[in-house]
């Protein structure tokens, strides 16, 4: 739940690099703080700066990065192929820290990693840490995915301590934004951690995304939404394709996502760990979300858009602070929710400050979602206030420690009194 999205960069798109027009064999370059530019790149004679290798490297490039802290950026420049990806890694599991101490604080994004308009590219086994901003309209990322592109790999990185400090300022750690088609990503491995965002998220897609598998990262101690799959923004150059769709979010670890004390929203819980936000055809399953404001959350921020046909599952969602799920607007000026699947999701103790979120959350322009086989232990099981939903239906969940439930601001004790007016109201 955000109380508003700031963009605070423009996004230009140039011509791809496809990195198809003459491959390369297969080759090794390597990078070490004790190395020199003028060498020739070999394993006994490493360059000095990344930027170098990046200046180097073709199709088929592995680059390699010897252990030590690097104070500068990593933008890559070429394409790899099918057969020969280019990859930039840490060498044999050493400790390799790309800081952003020193960036320097002119350009609108200030990302540490950049990898625009490039397809077959792996950035892995990195720390990226230390960029900020004091600018409102300047926007810190750690690892940046823009333009066009297709099978880009994020995998086992750490990114924390990415920082806006500016009130009204906005950071993300890994931002994935589809000014043109981004397709077949894979984000992997990661820990998002330890993040001031302002306005923005831990982990987001926005824009033209399709096929792409966000998957065991561990996503933690965020102060705002942790992984955040958005549309209708007006990233993307095609109106049409301006929404993150047919994907999956699963086996990822999110905990201590919050809103509160960020100084974008004061004392607000709002902060979801996992949250769609115009997404299409989505899967969001088998994941972890504990201790953060709101456990997972599908709708959407636009008036007449929705977060549709998406499907919620075997989730483990629990002692949250608002709620455990939530769908649909969270005021009427929003959009809402159609044709969302949550099953066999287990939600115990959520709406830990007695909020009335409960386990289940559902809010304004909500329509044909269908709640299956769940297990909601907490004493308000299901709270909704609102008279804008039709069409929803629940069959077979499991309610313990159940004192409450509510539909359309009425309340019911027993879970025969109330799926009878659910069935009454909503038409099913």
């Amino acid at each position: 739940m955000k109380g508003k999205w700031l963009l605070a960069t423009v996004l230009l798109v140039g011509c791809a690099s496809t990195g198809e027009e003459a491959e390369s064999t297969a080759k090794s370059l390597y990078v070490a703080p004790n190395g020199s530019d003028k060498n020739t790149g070999t394993l006994k004679h490493p360059f000095k700066t990344i930027r170098q290798a990046t200046q180097k490297a073709t199709a088929g490039t592995t680059v390699y990065l010897r252990k030590g802290t690097y104070h500068e950026t990593l933008n890559v420049r070429q394409s790899g192929t099918k057969q020969h990806p280019i990859v930039f890694r840490n060498y044999k599991q050493e400790r390799v820290v790309l800081n952003g101490e020193n960036i320097k604080d002119r350009d609108a994004t200030l990302p540490i990693v950049q990898v625009k308009n490039q397809k077959y590219v792996t950035i892995q086994g990195l720390t990226i840490e230390a960029a900020q901003s004091k600018r409102t309209d300047a926007t810190p990322i750690g690892i940046l995915v823009t333009g066009s592109g297709s099978y880009i790999t994020l995998k086992d990185n750490t990114v924390r301590d990415i920082k806006t400090l500016a009130k009204d300022g906005n950071a993300h750690g890994i931002a994935v934004y589809g000014t043109g088609a981004i397709r077949h990503l894979t984000i992997s491995g990661n820990r998002v951690e330890q993040n001031r965002l302002g306005f923005s998220e831990a982990l987001v897609l926005n824009g033209n995304v399709k096929h792409f598998r966000v998957t065991k990262n561990v996503v933690r101690d965020n102060d705002n939404i942790g992984i955040d799959l958005i549309g209708h923004e007006g990233i993307a150059q095609s109106k049409k394709d301006d929404y993150v769709r047919e994907g999956v979010v699963s086996g990822n670890r999110v905990y201590r996502t919050s809103s509160y004390g960020n100084p974008a929203y004061g004392k607000e819980y709002s902060a979801a760990g996992i949250y769609v936000d115009g997404g299409k055809n989505l899967t969001i399953e088998k994941n972890l979300v504990e201790a953060s404001d709101i456990g997972i959350e599908v709708t959407s921020e636009h008036a007449g858009r929705y977060a549709e046909d998406i499907i919620v599952r075997q989730n483990d969602v629990r002692k949250n602070v608002y709620t455990g799920i939530a769908i649909g607007g969270y005021d009427t000026k929003r959009g809402g929710t159609k044709r969302v699947r949550i099953e066999q999701n287990q939600l115990i103790g959520n709406d830990t400050k007695g909020l009335e979120g409960g386990q289940l959350l559902v809010q304004h322009d909500v329509h044909d979602n269908t709640i299956i086989g769940n297990t909601f232990d907490g004493s308000l099981s299901v709270a909704h206030y609102f008279k804008t939903s039709s069409g929803n239906q629940f069959e077979k969940n499991t309610f313990k420690h159940t004192k409450r439930l509510m539909w359309r601001d009425a309340s019911y004790k027993t879970e025969q009194s109330f799926l009878k007016a659910v069935r009454k109201v909503e038409g099913r």
